[in-house]
């Protein structure tokens, strides 16, 4: 890390060629691995709504609690963590460009509901299933894994087409930008 001041700084500190790039395949391959896992919990999800097979449901039920409960937050966390260091440390900043200020909200938000509502309706799912009753709402293993899978995609999308332009925020520190640095001479 290094250039102190500037665009693209946290406290003076920017992150140089190499930590960027560390950065940005750790954020990379977290966030493809949470969209992987999204539609595998869906798969699951519809196995167990569709079958007739009471074994079948349970298995499903079973293997979505699995990775709900050892890889889900840990790669969201993961994803949100890597995404922070390269928003702060490069000079597309976490205010600056609305599609990364909406990636931020929207990974926070999925992070939270994954933590507070996917993995504790997966849980009592499984809970159920283990129990030999029937699956209890099969909305509580679908809803979660329509709604994150749709959010990764659509972050997918902004993250590869960028669109929207800069912020207030961005606006302001564009043209600060611009009146720090003096004027080219004119060429004649």
């Amino acid at each position: 890390m290094s250039e102190p001041g500037g665009p693209g700084t946290v406290d003076g500190v920017k992150l140089d060629r190499p930590a960027r790039r560390a950065f940005l395949v750790v954020h990379v391959v977290a966030s493809a691995g949470w969209l992987g896992l999204s539609a595998g919990l869906l798969a699951l999800g519809l196995a167990a709504n569709t079958t007739g097979s009471a074994a079948t449901a349970e298995a499903a039920v079973r293997s979505m609690r699995l990775f709900a409960d050892w890889l889900l937050l840990p790669i969201a966390l993961l994803t949100l963590a890597g995404g922070l260091v390269l928003s702060l440390g490069t000079p597309w900043g976490l205010a600056r460009h609305r599609w990364v200020w909406t990636k931020f909200w929207l990974t926070l938000a999925a992070t939270t509901a994954t933590a507070f509502a996917l993995r504790p309706g997966v849980n009592e799912a499984a809970a159920a299933v283990s129990a030999g009753h029937p699956l209890p709402d099969g909305g509580d293993v679908l809803f979660g894994p329509v709604v994150s899978l749709s959010a990764y995609v659509f972050m997918t999308v902004i993250s590869v087409l960028k669109p929207w332009g800069l912020t207030r925020r961005g606006r302001r520190l564009r043209e600060a930008a611009r009146e720090r640095t003096p004027a080219e001479p004119s060429r004649v």
